[in-house]
């Protein structure tokens, strides 16, 4: 009789092995097999990481196998289990794989193709289409979509972690409770004796070394004993952890009524202002969407406070990018003053802090929260619901989904819903993050996630102009390897642009982001359907490069920039100065944040700067979805490529004291899972 040896793979996380009883079923193109007993005698079958090989007898040759049932059945307790894959050896000494990596939980049964991917189109047996048909019905039950505040991007349906498929989940849930991290890195960081001496002011700047780890030659050093320097002000807008806002200035402002006189002394070319802007020496960061943002009024005890600045730029002759003119407010006048380097210290100083809280808003809640977080997380939900395992853009896509809607669905439950530990310390906390968000959205647009199209649209995209913006040089290289990945696996499984207009699952995947994602807002620019690969590779890179290097981009850089209170302040504890030559240097320690708002804010930063136990990073696919060699040798070549940016990124940071390093790709995990 034909016998089959099969080899099960379980996961080696923590508790991936189970004690159940393990039934496994083969179905080929000639015959089913009879439902087998996997298990040996005296012998504790898949424990975690283990690898067993069982024989399979059957009575007649079943053919070509086509799917695989597995079933688990309860022994003594609830006992979930993490498959990874599983292989089959045939009478003919052929070896067939059916990836998994999937959990089996409770008393369920999983159905698994073996691991060449295909497209709709290359199913031709009945059998074979409704699997795949009956995996998206499962799947969109499961994952379905939720509006968590009016007009923001769908999200999962789910109230808390616990919610979740299991096999979204993390791992361990206590490595990514918020309020047990913060606590931690208060911890670690020695600053928990501070932590609830709210309104409790510190003394002067010297004083919030108190809660400063000096970590010698380092950034976030290099900030404290430079954050006041114009330089290190200007440098933060092109590589610091928020430097997605800086554009070249057209034509000045209306509501930033500059005059030459104004700013003469800060230019060095002895052009006049307007020539300085027509020779594109001029830059601005606006911080509009801030108008109008309600200020956090959780603490009665403690008013806070936001800006809306405009703040304007200029390349002196080093090609430094430094600040000449500050308007702390969108509308001009007597009560609105622009703050100038020609003013006086404390002026000039707290003019400049005041942009810094301001951009820290922007980046947490816009940068950060909406154009990562909340966007990759409609990346995931439409990949599950619309493309089954054995799609190849699932399964190239799926490691840049990993723990992403997780982490959301937990800072939901816990970081920025009402009461949670955004409240704490941002005055943009108690529902202005909520308004920035909406606010925000008009500006999400297609063209904005790519980002060679997007540095371009500011003006940014001159290397011999802005030698200095290493956020656009790397960033530009990282996109064009990922670009070029995507492209080899396209060509693998489409032949031509008609294959592409052909998938029906693609073209539902795609449906689901631009209606749901983006609520069906035609000038988000995304777009309905896709026709060509060419077009479809631009798409994936779009996702992927977003939910990896933009996320780390802008988010682990946070304790460099950050940890240091004056250089980001989360909260302001007096309002904007309405005329110049009253700032004192009391004024401005009143004006920063307290003790305890400032020890939150720094175990925030230390905990949202940290990579994932076991980080899987761009380029590692430990998770073999893909069997196929042709993708297999697409992947060295993406590594290959990645390897090149890493040395190169390595040999410009040496004996720089302000090394830039968030996307190289040794240091990009793949996916948002912080």
């Amino acid at each position: 009789m034909p016998s089959y040896t099969v080899t099960v793979a379980t996961g080696s996380q923590w508790f991936a092995g189970t004690d159940d009883y393990v039934y496994l079923s083969l179905e080929g193109t000639a015959g089913c097999s009879q439902r087998h007993l996997l298990d040996k005698p005296f012998y504790n079958d898949f424990e975690r990481g283990a690898v067993d090989s069982y024989d399979v007898t059957v009575e007649e040759d079943l053919g070509e196998i086509q799917l695989i049932k597995v079933e688990k059945r309860k022994y003594w307790y609830q006992d979930d289990w993490y498959l990874k894959y599983i292989t089959v050896k045939t009478p003919m000494g052929d070896y067939l794989e059916f990836p998994c990596y999937r959990w089996i939980t409770d008393e369920k049964e999983i159905v698994l193709r073996d691991g060449r991917a295909k497209l709709p189109r290359d199913d031709k047996t009945h059998i074979l289409k409704q699997h795949r048909r009956k995996e998206l019905e499962i799947r969109q039950k499961m994952y379905r979509w939720k509006e968590w505040h009016p007009g923001f991007p769908l999200s999962i349906d789910a109230l808390s972690h616990s919610d979740l498929p299991r096999d979204i989940q993390f791992d361990n849930e206590k490595g990514i409770d918020f309020i047990l991290n913060y606590s931690k890195a208060m911890e670690n960081l020695y600053v928990n004796r501070f932590m609830h001496m709210f309104q409790s002011s510190w003394s002067d700047f010297a004083d919030f070394e108190r809660i400063f780890v000096r970590i010698s030659n380092t950034i976030s050093e290099y900030v404290m004993q430079h954050w006041k320097e114009d330089f290190m002000f200007g440098y933060q807008f092109l590589n610091g952890c928020n430097p997605v806002l800086i554009r070249r200035c057209t034509e000045i402002p209306k509501k930033l009524p500059v005059t030459m006189d104004m700013v003469e002394c800060s230019l060095e070319r002895n052009l006049t202002l307007e020539e300085e802007v027509k020779q594109g020496n001029i830059f601005v960061v606006d911080y509009e969407l801030l108008d109008g943002v309600d200020a956090n009024k959780t603490d009665p005890c403690t008013i806070q406070y936001l800006a809306a600045p405009i703040c304007l730029l200029y390349k002196n002759l080093e090609n430094k990018i430094v600040p000449i003119a500050i308007q702390l407010g969108q509308k001009p006048g007597p009560d609105n003053p622009i703050f100038l380097p020609s003013d006086a210290t404390y002026d000039w100083l707290l003019a400049k802090i005041w942009v810094r809280s301001s951009d820290f808003h922007i980046h947490q809640t816009v940068t950060h929260l909406l154009r990562t977080h909340l966007v990759s997380e409609v990346f995931s939900i439409a990949m599950f619901r619309q493309l089954p395992a054995v799609h190849p853009l699932f399964k190239l896509l799926v490691p840049h989904m990993r723990f992403t809607i997780a982490i959301n669905t937990k800072a939901r439950e816990q970081l920025i819903c009402e009461c949670g530990l955004f409240d704490k310390a941002n005055a943009t906390g108690g529902g202005g993050h909520v308004q920035m968000v909406q606010k925000a959205m008009k500006d999400l647009t297609y063209s904005s996630l790519c980002f060679p199209e997007e540095i371009k649209a500011k003006g940014m995209d001159s290397k011999e102009d802005i030698p200095y913006y290493y956020y656009r040089d790397d960033g530009i290289r990282v996109w064009e390897a990922v670009k070029s990945f995507a492209e080899d696996v396209i060509h693998i499984y489409y032949e031509s642009d008609e294959v592409v207009c052909e998938d029906v699952e693609l073209q539902a995947f795609v449906k689901d982001i631009y209606v749901y994602g983006m609520r069906g807002v035609k000038a988000s620019g995304f777009p309905k359907v896709i026709r060509t690969r060419e077009k479809l590779a631009e798409y994936l890179t779009v996702i992927i490069f977003t939910t990896s290097a933009q996320h780390a981009a802008v988010n682990f850089g946070q304790y460099d920039w950050c940890s240091w209170i004056p250089n980001a302040p989360p909260t302001m504890r007096c309002p904007p100065p309405t005329e110049k030559g009253t700032v004192t240097i009391e004024q401005i320690v009143e004006s920063l944040p307290d003790r305890g708002r400032s020890c939150w804010h720094l175990g925030a930063v230390w905990a949202l700067s940290q990579f994932q136990d076991n980080e899987l990073f761009l380029g590692m696919y430990p998770d073999e979805h893909f069997v196929e060699k042709p993708v297999k040798e697409a992947m060295a070549k993406f590594r290959k490529n990645l390897d090149e940016i890493v040395n190169a990124i390595t040999e410009r940071n040496k004996n720089k004291k302000l090394p830039y390093y968030y996307l190289s790709p040794d240091r990009i995990p793949n996916s948002v899972a912080v």
